[in-house]
């Protein structure tokens, strides 16, 4: 296969995090009930995760890790968008954790998660 070939699939999994991010900010800006809003902001969590990981690949690239049979000239592949996108899953799924406790203790108060319905509601 062509070099080229290979740049469109590169294109393609670019495509592929943002059509991720889209469809998330798409659930968390459209949608009225509130877990499906908490839904899609996670999902473009996702989406931005996987974009970071796929700008810090390098093609041929080799674990950053300098063994006895590297000699100097091999690619290596960039640790730093791995471990950002690690710290990044553990922060997400906390922010996510906090988000949902909220949304249940607006289930347990007011009986519905629909935005329409809270705000019209008087403290």
């Amino acid at each position: 296969m062509d070099s080229t070939y290979f740049q469109y699939l590169d294109y393609a999994v670019y495509g592929t995090a943002v059509l991720v991010m889209l469809i998330g900010l798409y659930a968390a800006l459209v949608k009225k009930s509130l877990l499906k809003i908490v839904i899609g902001l996670s999902i473009v969590d996702s989406g931005l995760n996987l974009l970071i990981v796929t700008l810090g690949y390098i093609k041929g690239g080799t674990a950053p890790i300098f063994s006895p049979g590297y000699n100097g000239t091999q690619a290596m592949v960039d640790p730093i968008p791995q471990a950002l996108v690690l710290t990044a899953i553990v922060i997400g799924f906390g922010v996510t954790a906090v988000a949902l406790s909220l949304v249940i203790r607006l289930w347990r108060h007011h009986h519905t998660l629909y935005i329409d319905e809270i705000k019209n509601l008087k403290w």
